[in-house]
């Protein structure tokens, strides 16, 4: 029997949709309002869920603790109140659209997180626009 916990989190940050290759026409045309060469920020929120058997010893399928501190280190730290495309070394040279910033998320928290689980990221740059990883 698989159940799945679901945490979330906040974070904000700055960032510049922006294609270095392209001129700076096609980058306005595609990215519009985003492409802002002084930057604009986001108020992020992000669900992570965990899915997987319940522990017959603790009755839980993981602390939600253990999960919230992991979200606060991996994540919120890492993120939080930064400009992505500046001060970050994932998005150095890779252009932080929200679907990006979600795959990141999940690659990260990946890694921290036994294999037996099931994990999901969803990502709120908006509360209207959200994407998921995995779809």
């Amino acid at each position: 029997m698989k159940v799945a916990v679901i945490r979330r989190a906040h974070f904000n940050a700055a960032h510049r949709l922006h294609n270095p290759t392209w001129s700076d026409e096609k980058n306005r045309e595609v990215f519009g309002l985003c492409n802002n060469p002084n930057w604009h920020g986001h108020n992020y929120e992000l669900e992570v869920k965990v899915t997987g058997e319940i522990d017959p010893e603790t009755g839980m399928v993981v602390d939600l603790g253990w999960l919230s501190s992991l979200i606060k280190e991996q994540i919120e730290r890492r993120f939080d109140h930064k400009n992505l495309n500046l001060d970050t070394e994932e998005f150095k040279n890779l252009n932080p659209t929200a679907e990006n910033i979600c795959v990141v998320i999940y690659m990260i928290l990946r890694q921290q997180i036994p294999q037996k689980y099931d994990l999901h990221v969803r990502l709120y740059e908006t509360p209207r626009n959200f994407v998921e990883y995995p779809a």
